[in-house]
């Protein structure tokens, strides 16, 4: 049996503990003491209700059913941001965006510069180098680390993957970015990905190892093999869903995570690895996520809820169900916890270990998850607050059943505090009664919307959430132009509105 010492001394002089916790969990399954494998297999774009465990009905994931028939499904889970890049800073760094500035994929002043009515926070591209990411975390606790697909936080010097605690990282569409599409065999690079991931798994199967799978799928330019194309032209369309392409796109993604799931168990690595399989962020406007309301790039549901299924055999009840509100910053501190290892001293995360969850505790204590967004993004989305943008800059909190939205512009422009009961500033939702989050209750529920107000602005400050500061001096919106942030506008007449096309 391989041997780990019990302190390790990081190149950043980081003290790390023992494997106490992992021995632990070695015990619970009566198995030696090696921490467990894992993998974590996510996707890109793929929304909460694209799969048919989440009610869709014409999708078909055969694999990823059997993953949730034999581990923990998630209800509540959430991406740490509304999109690709400033989720997956959350993801590697630990930490929310205010910590490392990754607020949105290039610009943050994304859309028509007149309809905005303040600066945004510029936006960082590349991830802090300073930032101790998860992979440098684990490797220090003697884990062989991997990455497989999309990395999506730069390339600036200290900045990729290899300099961030992967010590092997392959990309079918990098280091030759103008990698043809549509290749029939290997759409979006699925199988190439899933290929060198299980050759880095059978290599290691004598180590803990750490195998972070990152696909491009389904993002768009969608891609899909011929006879996954042809099996959902075949099919009758769903009331909700009925995109062959879009289906046919998910139905591969699905085999690849069967190929994942099928190295382990002919290695007999099944019984001694976690696997976590789960999204970036929302699905796009080319699939309904109804009930849930809005898309990609917006803070509701639809944006950020994510799938999260968790397999841990001996550990995790099978076909268990976990209603707890949680998000990818969790599992930086979840995976320490498989190791033994402790948080760098110093290094502030923002998550909570996933571990007494996996072991069938009900809840976590209660707390708060927090998402903050100072920018623009362009395109509206179905069923949103403005016909302009995804989002404009806005933080939002879930707390057990409530969810609270804070848009800037009518806080900082309309009268702030002093002007919530009118300034449109506020929304709020309860949604174990309104998942689709259609009735605002911040006017009729004042007491429970000003306590988590009162917490959100105190998590801000004590974050360093920075906020747009000054007013735009371009800022001339188009005569008769609808807009929301008028004060007194009823976002409930509003749930109708659909964009053009």
């Amino acid at each position: 049996m391989h041997t780990f010492p019990r302190a390790v001394i990081t190149r950043r002089g980081f003290l790390w503990s023992g494997l106490a916790t992992a021995a632990m969990a070695a015990r619970l399954r009566g198995q030696p003491r090696r921490p467990p494998n894992i993998v974590l297999i996510l996707a890109d774009d793929l929304g909460w209700r694209d799969l048919p465990f989440n009610g869709s009905d014409f999708m078909e994931t055969p694999r990823l059913e059997g993953l949730r028939r034999e581990g923990m499904t998630f209800t509540s889970a959430y991406a740490g941001a509304a999109n690709c890049a400033p989720s997956r800073a959350c993801l590697l760094s630990g930490q929310y965006t205010p910590r490392h500035a990754v607020y949105a994929v290039q610009s943050t002043k994304r859309g028509p510069v007149a309809e905005m009515r303040l600066e945004p926070v510029p936006n960082e591209v590349n991830l802090d180098p300073e930032k101790i990411t998860f992979a440098e975390a684990m490797r220090d606790a003697g884990y062989v680390t991997g990455l497989f697909g999309k990395w999506h936080l730069g390339n600036k010097d200290g900045s990729e993957p290899m300099a961030q605690g992967f010590g092997t990282y392959y990309d079918s569409r990098f280091p030759n970015p103008n990698r043809p599409r549509g290749i029939e065999d290997d759409p979006k690079g699925l199988f190439s990905i899933t290929t060198t991931a299980c050759n880095f798994i059978e290599t290691n199967r004598e180590r803990p190892f750490l195998c972070y799978i990152a696909q491009h799928a389904i993002h768009t330019t969608l891609e899909a093999r011929p006879d996954s194309i042809r099996k959902f032209r075949a099919k009758p369309k769903g009331k909700q869903h009925g995109a062959a392409m879009y289906a046919a796109c998910v139905y591969d993604l699905d085999a690849a995570v069967g190929i994942v799931l099928d190295k382990l168990k002919e290695l007999g690595l099944e019984e001694n690895t976690v696997v976590l399989f789960t999204s970036d962020n929302g699905g796009t406007q080319q699939s309904s996520q109804e009930p849930l309301r809005g898309s990609k790039g917006a803070y509701y549901e639809g944006g950020i809820r994510e799938a999260l299924l968790a397999r841990w055999p001996g550990v995790i009840k099978p076909g268990s169900v976990c209603e707890t509100p949680v998000s990818n910053l969790d599992f930086y501190p979840t995976f320490l916890a498989l190791a033994g290892a402790r948080p760098p001293a110093g290094y502030p995360l923002d998550g909570e270990s996933l571990m007494p969850l996996f072991q069938g505790k009900r809840t976590l204590a209660e707390r708060a998850i927090y998402w903050h967004f100072p920018g623009y993004l362009n395109d509206p989305v179905v069923r949103g607050r403005d016909p302009v943008f995804r989002t404009r800059p806005v933080t939002a909190m879930r707390k057990g059943d409530w969810k609270l939205l804070l848009y800037h512009e009518e806080w900082q422009l309309d009268g702030g505090w002093e002007k919530r009961d009118s300034n449109s500033a506020v929304e709020l939702y309860n949604l174990r009664e309104d998942i689709g989050e259609r009735v605002d209750l911040a006017a009729t529920n004042p007491s429970k919307r000003d306590a988590l107000l009162r917490e959100m602005l105190a998590w801000m400050k004590a974050a360093g959430a920075t906020m747009p500061a000054q007013p735009n001096p371009a800022f001339a919106p188009s005569p008769g132009g609808k807009r929301f942030s008028a004060p007194g506008s009823n976002i409930r007449a509003r749930d109708s509105w659909r964009p053009p096309g």
